[in-house]
């Protein structure tokens, strides 16, 4: 498979596994949510979610993923390792006084590459703890379609008569409640609404991490093929701590100096031979003057 199609498949991969990871709904409905919002009380209005508690749980959600994104990171420049590794093999075989420093370049190069990408994506999963942003219309759409179902909820949990145990909710499926009846409608109103806006902003930063890796990635291999494989080919080369690349190249191979040495021998005998036909002729000449 081409290595860019292998790249590709790679990253759908990705994507598909981290969108389809299922987020752990825990058997006390919304007890995550009023937990955070308990902590984190303060003064202000009473249909006004805080920021902070917001945060929190967007942290815990990141938390759960964020060594994903690094494993793929990770599992990627192994790849492209591999397939530099051959490359340089390939094309260096004919200059073997330098391949030692190709190699070694190479792999220097692809150390320093993996730690920076992965010090870099480990920025873009911490980066998504500290905004709750996002300019895509969708959030909106799904976080309204989600509260739709907001008053049914409230209205099951403090004041249907029978007391149901659950509650059919969209998108959740049949939610325990009773363990929420002891809490005031206020409270239940925040953690529904955060509940919802944090189920609809989830998809969002999931599928801003995959682009922003996609986009990363990109950048990343061209700028390695394009530019810094060759800086670090004529640093290693240039340097003679590394063994003078440039100096080796300046040296004759093995099988060109065992050519020339053959040449050499091969121009010893012509010249032995031309000294003894001119001998010959000359002893010859002096033979017929007499």
């Amino acid at each position: 498979m081409h290595c860019r199609a292998r790249l590709a498949e790679m990253l759908n991969r990705f994507s598909d596994n981290l969108q389809a990871q299922p987020q752990a709904v825990t058997e006390e409905f919304l007890m995550d949510e009023i937990k955070v919002l308990e902590e984190r009380k303060c003064i202000g209005l009473p249909n006004f979610i805080p920021r902070s508690s917001f945060l929190a749980i967007l942290s815990q959600h990141v938390d759960g993923i964020q060594d994903k994104p690094v494993e793929f990171i990770k599992e990627i420049w192994d790849y492209i390792e591999v397939v530099l590794s051959s490359v340089i093999t390939t094309y260096s075989d004919n200059f073997p006084q330098i391949q030692s420093s190709i190699k070694r370049a190479g792999r220097n190069l692809m150390s320093r590459t993996k730690e920076r990408s992965v010090n870099r994506v480990i920025e873009i999963v911490e980066m998504e703890k500290l905004t709750d942003y996002t300019c895509n219309p969708d959030y909106m759409t799904s976080w309204t379609q989600k509260t739709t179902s907001q008053q049914n909820f409230i209205n099951s949990v403090l004041h249907d008569e029978n007391k149901p145990e659950n509650f059919a909710l969209p998108g959740f499926g049949d939610v325990k409640i009773s363990h929420l009846r002891k809490y005031h409608a206020h409270l239940l109103q925040q953690a529904f609404d955060m509940k919802m806006s944090i189920t609809s902003y989830w998809t969002i930063v999931l599928r801003r991490v995959v682009d922003n890796l996609a986009l990363y990635l990109q950048f990343s291999v061209k700028n390695l093929v394009n530019s810094q494989f060759q800086k670090e080919i004529v640093a290693e080369m240039v340097d003679p701590r590394a063994g003078g690349g440039i100096d080796r190249m300046l040296e004759e191979s093995p099988s060109v100096a065992s050519k020339r040495e053959k040449l050499k021998n091969s121009l010893k005998l012509l010249k032995e031979s031309k000294d003894v036909v001119a001998a010959i002729v000359d002893q010859n000449s002096v033979y017929a003057d007499r």
